[in-house]
């Protein structure tokens, strides 16, 4: 809420939250020392009921093909890209 990121909200009537959780990970170099924490928050999909709370769930992803296309076409345009457009690592 500080980042203005997010508002907070009431469900609408006949609709029910479905839950998430958080998923925390270590990453370790080669060596074993400390690389890095990584976070993801995932929705429990368990409790939905296909149709009504979702028509379906996916994952967008993009094939480095594509990446280098777009990021090829933006350079030529002079387009500017930012990291929270792309997923880059």
């Amino acid at each position: 809420m500080k980042n203005k990121t997010w508002v907070l909200s009431t469900l609408p009537l006949g609709k029910k939250a479905i839950h998430c959780k958080w998923i925390f990970n270590v990453k370790y170099k080669l060596d074993g020392s400390l690389d890095k924490y990584k976070d993801c928050l995932v929705a429990k999909e368990y409790a939905q009921d296909e149709g009504v709370d979702c028509e379906e769930t996916f994952a967008p992803t993009m094939k480095m093909i594509t990446f280098r296309l777009v990021i090829s076409i933006s350079a030529h345009s002079g387009w500017k890209i930012y990291r929270w457009m792309l997923k880059v690592p």
